[in-house]
C-alpha cells in the first residue's frame, strides 16, 4: 500500500504514514496522502478467497462515519468485486468524501513478485463501463459501449476512456442482480488471430463473418427484454482488470 495506486493512464497516488487502524473491524488500515494538500485516507481490505460484498462495504463505511477526524479517502481493495457491491460503491455520493474501488494484483499471494515492471503493480483503479441502452422498438434494444470512467487521481474526479483499451466485454440481457450470465460476448481488441477468430479456426466450421465482425464491435446486437429488466455489461480490460455496470429496462438506461 505504500507504494501507492496506479490510475488507468499510469498515474499514482501515493502514500505517507501508512497503518494498521485500530479499533475497527473492516477498516484495516488509514494513510495520509503524498499531495500539496494532504488527505486522510482509510481501507476496507476484502480476503484473499472471496469476492468484496456489498455487506461488507455497508459496515465499512458505517465504521467511516464513526470516525474521527473523516476520511477524505475510502479505498475498497480486492481482489475481486461483487457486481452488487462493485454497483453500490459506483453510486454512492457521499459528502465530499471519496470511495475507491482498487483491485489488487494477484501476484501479491505469492512471495516471487517481480519488480520493476508494470505489470507487478500491486493495486490499479477500477472504473465504470460507459454505456448506453438504446430502444429500437417494443421491446426490442441493443447496448453501445463507448469505453469506460477511470479515475484521475491528479485532477481528483472521473474521466472517461475510449474503447480502444477494451479487450472483451460481455452483455447479460436479463442480470439476476448476483452474477453474469452473458448472451453476447465480444472483443474489440482481437485481431486476425484473437477472439472469435481464433475460435472459428479451432472450431474448423462455417462461420458467418459478418457475425464475427458485429462481435468484434462495441455495439451490441438487437435483443429483447420486457420493462424493469436488468442489464449487465461486464468489461475487461488490456490491463485484466473487470468493471460492471447495471442499467434497468424502462428508466432510460440509468440505475
Amino acid at each position: 500500500m505504500a507504494s501507492g495506486i496506479r490510475g488507468r493512464r499510469g498515474e499514482k497516488i501515493e502514500f505517507a504514514d501508512v497503518s494498521l487502524l485500530a479499533g475497527t473491524r473492516y477498516l484495516s488500515a488509514e494513510a495520509t496522502t503524498k499531495e500539496a494538500v494532504s488527505r486522510r485516507a482509510v481501507v476496507c481490505f476484502a480476503g484473499e478467497t472471496k469476492p468484496l460484498d456489498k455487506r461488507m462495504v455497508t459496515l465499512a463505511l458505517q465504521e467511516v462515519e464513526r470516525l474521527k477526524p473523516s476520511p477524505k479517502l475510502v479505498i475498497f481493495a480486492a481482489f475481486q468485486f461483487d457486481p452488487e457491491a462493485a454497483e453500490y460503491i459506483n453510486d454512492i455520493q457521499w459528502r465530499d468524501v471519496t470511495l475507491l474501488k482498487a483491485q489488487m494484483n494477484p501476484d501479491l499471494m505469492t512471495a516471487d513478485l517481480k519488480k520493476g515492471q508494470q505489470s507487478s503493480e500491486s493495486f490499479w483503479l477500477v472504473g465504470q463501463p460507459d454505456a448506453e441502452l438504446v430502444k429500437l422498438g417494443a421491446e426490442q434494444y441493443k447496448v453501445v459501449v463507448r469505453g469506460f470512467d477511470y479515475y484521475d487521481v491528479k485532477e481528483g474526479r472521473l474521466e472517461s476512456g475510449g474503447c480502444d483499451r477494451i479487450a472483451m466485454w460481455m452483455l447479460d440481457t436479463n442480470y439476476d442482480g448476483m452474477s453474469v450470465s452473458p448472451s453476447q460476448v465480444f472483443f474489440p481488441m482481437g485481431g486476425k488471430n484473437d477472439g472469435w477468430e481464433r475460435l472459428a479456426k479451432s472450431l474448423r466450421a462455417e462461420i458467418d463473418q459478418g457475425l464475427i465482425e458485429k462481435y468484434a464491435g462495441t455495439e451490441s446486437l438487437p435483443f429483447s427484454a420486457a420493462d424493469e429488466t436488468a442489464i449487465a455489461v461486464k468489461i475487461v480490460d488490456d490491463r485484466g482488470l473487470e468493471s460492471i455496470k447495471v442499467m434497468h429496462v424502462g428508466d432510460g438506461g440509468k440505475k
